[in-house]
């Protein structure tokens, strides 16, 4: 890839950005819950086609019908045959908002900050990552860049991660999208994350009149949580929590079954394996004679621990931020994205590449305007020194 001069990318960036502010807000007033498959489908013909515009060839990959319990949308995947290192990016389409967030609370900007949902998480930097690459094939640097933007993030990425993973092998760097902290820090690790459920069966009766024949699920349900919960800092670095419990019928009845959701989180793979198995066996023992336990992994991505490579990528990414006149730190943190299976899989990966943004997931999600232009002249010209680190 040729020399790229910052102030010539900043330009192209900065030409673009009117048109960033309009794409954000066509985004965010589409509501593409992960659940929401035809919104999601709406925000992947934006993608397929900025894509295409770009000179992309572009593969669109439905979800199976019948391979999951849910619909999900569709899966996009972009290609542009530059020079230089093969880059991967991902970003996801969709969010946690159920259907009609976006008219109850539409975007608007207040100030140096846009909100509505999913202008943080991760719509700011889904646009940011095609700018950035619009911005490098302005200034004639056309880069070696697969663009993959996936609808399912958001409930763990079941149907993308295989996606992800095939692309592994075939690429150099990951580059993951999501918005920098709040305090515009970039990730370069992050926590490995499990679902677990644990479905308790007991036994039915009178709780007045027979309560001896009965065997309470939701009593072995609480003794579980009690004793999961002590797991949490038994390893540095590892969380457990109960997050949903529900059960029973009627207050006069013993409960039959009862239904707990648990997500654990750990920094290492090491200490993940071992809070696993921890899990598994204080699950597969049950305290009350006669009910019995089934736990179940619903998702998992495993630990994106801080590799040598990922250090130096960041290194890089600051280098580049100081030429642009502002600071760059990057840290660990515990919530999970689709880095962590790219990491995991042995791709040098670096996250939060987008612009700052906080409060994700809620009714107060924010981004930041003022960093737009220059996190996404950040982003493009990481992407075409990205050799520098490698």
């Amino acid at each position: 890839m040729p020399t790229v001069d910052l102030a010539a990318l900043r330009a192209a960036v900065e030409a673009r950005h009117p048109r960033y502010l309009a794409e954000l807000e066509l985004l965010v007033n589409i509501d593409c819950g992960s659940y929401t498959p035809a919104g999601v489908n709406q925000v992947a013909d934006f993608v397929g086609e900025a894509l295409a515009e770009l000179g992309a060839t572009i593969e669109r990959t439905p979800h199976g019908a019948g391979t999951e319990d849910v619909a999900l949308g569709d899966l996009v995947v972009g290609r542009i045959k530059g020079g230089g290192p093969r880059l991967l990016l991902i970003g996801h389409m969709d969010t946690v908002f159920p259907e009609g967030t976006s008219a109850t609370r539409p975007f608007r900007i207040d100030g140096d900050r846009a909100f509505g949902p999913g202008t943080s998480d991760m719509k700011g930097g889904l646009l940011a990552g095609l700018h950035a690459v619009a911005a490098l094939c302005a200034t004639g640097a056309e880069p070696n860049v697969t663009f993959m933007a996936n609808p399912d993030e958001e409930i763990g990425s079941p149907f993308s991660t295989p996606h992800i993973r095939a692309l592994v092998a075939s690429h150099d760097v990951a580059l993951v999208l999501e918005c920098a902290r709040a305090n515009g820090e970039i990730v370069s690790a992050r926590k490995g994350i499990a679902d677990f459920e644990i479905t308790v069966t007991g036994r039915a009766s009178h709780a007045g009149v027979e309560p001896e024949k009965g065997r309470s699920a939701i009593l072995e349900a609480a003794r579980q949580v009690v004793a999961l919960h002590r797991l949490n800092g038994r390893w540095p670095g590892v969380t457990l929590n109960a997050g949903v419990i529900e059960g029973g019928t009627r207050p006069n009845v013993v409960a039959e079954s009862c239904r707990v959701e648990l997500d654990l989180r750990a920094a290492t793979a090491q200490s993940f394996e071992i809070a696993a198995a921890e899990v598994s066996r204080l699950v597969g023992h049950p305290t009350i004679e006669g009910v019995t336990t089934r736990l179940r992994r619903v998702a998992h991505h495993p630990p994106m621990e801080r590799t040598p490579a990922a250090a130096r990528l960041a290194a890089l990414a600051a280098t580049i931020a100081a030429e642009l006149g502002f600071a760059l730190h990057d840290a660990a943190t515990g919530g999970a994205s689709d880095a962590n299976t790219t990491s995991a899989a042995g791709l040098p990966s670096l996250d939060g590449l987008g612009p700052i943004g906080g409060d994700d997931h809620s009714v107060d999600e924010w981004l930041d305007l003022a960093s737009v232009v220059p996190r996404t002249t950040l982003l493009a010209a990481l992407m075409a020194r990205i050799a520098e680190a490698l």
